[in-house]
């Protein structure tokens, strides 16, 4: 079997892909077991598997790729190699429509005065949130991540900081309750 994807990337972002002297590319090379060509001109990337096709990791590949592309840090987008991770990206194009100063109000809200929001909804939640372009992309676990990209869509949609931050706190004291019950019961 092989498996070959190829996706383009933001020109400004391969810098970050490919890290110092390639050794962010490399350590997803080792990572996931994939080879990674990295056209710098048009921003393409293919990755194909390399070697031996049960150790390969390829869709763990394009994810870390993925989420270097929209704004992380390799640092912060080498987390989607855990098991129980995923990426979630909002594209707010879809709240703004096609006024660029709307877009503008909208990154503004969702990261808040000196990043405040985006660090709120970062700490109530156990996620990583990259606001890049027109998108916002989230890196955590399942649960965290579906519930960033709510509190992310209500701020998009206009509603009070202060709304969302309480939908957030009532979100974490509710599964703080319930891993009590879980433990209680064993």
């Amino acid at each position: 079997m092989t498996f070959e994807q190829t996706l383009k990337i933001p020109i400004d972002r391969i810098g970050a892909l490919l890290g110092k002297q390639g050794s962010t590319k490399a350590e997803i090379e080792k990572l996931c077991n994939v080879s990674i060509n990295v056209d710098s001109n048009t921003g393409e990337v293919t990755v194909k598997i390399k070697g031996a096709v049960e150790e390969a990791e390829p869709f763990k590949a394009l994810a870390i790729i993925n989420a270097i592309s929209r704004g992380f840090s390799p640092q912060r987008a080498f987390k989607l190699t855990k098991d129980n991770t995923t990426l979630e990206t909002i594209d707010l194009r879809e709240y703004a429509g096609r006024s660029k100063d709307a877009l503008t109000r909208i990154k503004g809200r969702i990261i808040g005065q000196n990043g405040k929001a985006r660090r709120v909804i970062e700490e109530l939640t156990r996620t990583e949130v990259s606001v890049y372009g027109h998108t916002v992309s989230i890196i955590g676990e399942p649960e965290g991540v579906k519930l960033a990209a709510e509190a992310v869509k209500t701020l998009a949609s206009g509603s009070q900081h202060s709304t969302v931050y309480r939908m957030l706190q009532r979100a974490r004291q509710k599964a703080k309750l319930e891993r009590l019950k879980l433990w209680e019961e064993e």
